[in-house]
């Protein structure tokens, strides 16, 4: 390995914003107690702000050291598709009448089972959800399973625990349950093309396991809560849509286009105008869109773009140098401190890799996608919807660390004893 001065600068940046990624509490405590810089306390202190705050330090470098031209030219050598995709998928699957859809659907399926219907919408919203996202993607998921847990289960007088317990099984689960299908998992996406990998190979490789895992898990941490989710009162139980159909599959519509438009920025985004004004047109339909929370995470991916653009330098080596079983524990702790997505596309670089070891490293990558809020793609989604619901309005890096390990224990099982 022999690195250039811009990629040591941009792994020391990397590293320093994943500690920072963990320090987000310091900064709100200095804002409480700094309060004439307040604002940039507050700033620093948001965690969808972390990556792409020093990735705008890494651009001002280069443009310090090389010059304008080179600062741009990095820029737009990097693929902004992902973000662009999370913003748009969010927003839209995150509308009143996208969120009455899966309500009803979940409700209908809760007064089914023969336990409580407020513990049994849980359940399935920590399951059935993250599974659809092999369908609609990992971050339609993600948003859909934040917004409702939100308003039905951690906006009540719940204990601390059980919050975090819910998000270390959300995130653990949205991560592992979008592997049934070659599209929908960012990690996956990255090389089912190369990899020749289709849905059949997906359902018998990695599907069934991780269904096996996100149903355990979803049904452990329902048991041990038991006694609290009987205690929180569900209001508006009924399963008839509240939206009229019309403008229910209109906003179907505009979802399933852009899921099959992912790649093409310029197309997916052509159509997210138009859905804007549809939603302006019906405003009586809506409730306020959440692009606020949309662009936090868009600019938090586009930050991890940036900065994990300078690292293979030496992340493919380490990966290379691992066998099977190693690749499979390394890149689930590597998942841990960068992107997912990242690491199955750096093995997508290398020729001659043996099936076991594809294998290995993409269900790596899915098993850790749920231990901190860089893990997984569409973490900062869920971790922005429901952050407003924990102490000091945060979810604290090693608070979901430790909740998220029992699910991950679950999903190692899976995927490499069955």
């Amino acid at each position: 390995m022999n690195p250039t001065s811009i990629q040591l600068i941009a792994a020391l940046l990397f590293a320093v914003a994943v500690v920072h990624t963990f320090s987000t509490r310091f900064f709100e405590r200095l804002a409480h107690s700094q309060p004439q810089h307040a604002g940039i306390w507050h700033l620093l202190g948001e965690v969808e702000v972390v990556f792409g705050f020093w990735a705008m330090i890494l651009i001002l470098f280069i443009f310090l050291s090389d010059g304008k031209h080179e600062a741009i030219g990095y820029l737009e050598s990097r693929d902004f598709t992902e973000p662009m995709f999370v913003f748009v998928i969010m927003v839209i699957a995150g509308t009143r009448p996208i969120l009455d859809l899966a309500a009803a659907w979940v409700q209908r399926i809760a007064h089914l089972l023969p336990i409580n219907t407020g513990t049994a919408t849980y359940c399935l919203l920590l399951s059935f959800v993250p599974l659809l996202g092999s369908f609609i993607t990992e971050p339609a998921a993600m948003t859909l399973a934040a917004i409702m847990l939100r308003d039905i289960v951690l906006g009540k007088e719940v204990s601390t625990r059980l919050k975090y317990a819910t998000v270390g099984v959300l995130f653990v689960n949205v991560s592992i349950g979008g592997t049934l299908t070659p599209f929908a998992a960012p990690p996956v996406l990255m090389v089912a093309g190369k990899w020749n990998w289709d849905m059949a190979f997906m359902m018998m490789t990695f599907g069934w396991k991780a269904a096996l895992a996100v149903i355990l898990n979803a049904l452990t941490v329902t048991w041990l809560f038991r006694h609290e989710l009987k205690l929180i009162s569900q209001t508006g139980e009924s399963s008839e849509l509240a939206t009229p159909w019309l403008i229910v599959v209109i906003h179907v519509v505009f979802l399933a286009l852009v899921v099959i438009l992912a790649h093409h920025p310029v197309v997916f985004m052509g159509i997210f105008l138009f859905f804007l004004g549809f939603t302006a047109a019906y405003h009586q339909y809506q409730n306020p869109l959440i692009l606020r929370e949309a662009l936090l995470v868009a600019f938090f991916l586009a930050g991890l773009v940036v900065l994990g653009g300078q690292q293979q330098w030496w992340l493919q080596p380490l990966l290379m140098d691992m066998n099977e079983t190693t690749v499979y524990f390394g890149a689930t702790l590597l998942t841990a401190v960068t992107d997912n997505a990242a690491l199955t596309y750096l093995g997508s670089l290398v020729e001659g890799l043996s099936e076991e070891f594809k294998i290995s490293l993409v269900a790596g990558a899915v098993t850790g996608g749920g231990l901190t809020v860089i893990a997984n793609a569409p973490n900062p989604a869920g971790f922005s919807i429901l952050k407003s619901k924990f102490d000091e309005q945060s979810i604290h890096p090693l608070g979901l660390l430790m909740a998220a390990l029992p699910p991950t224990l679950v999903a190692i099982i899976a995927f490499r004893v069955l």
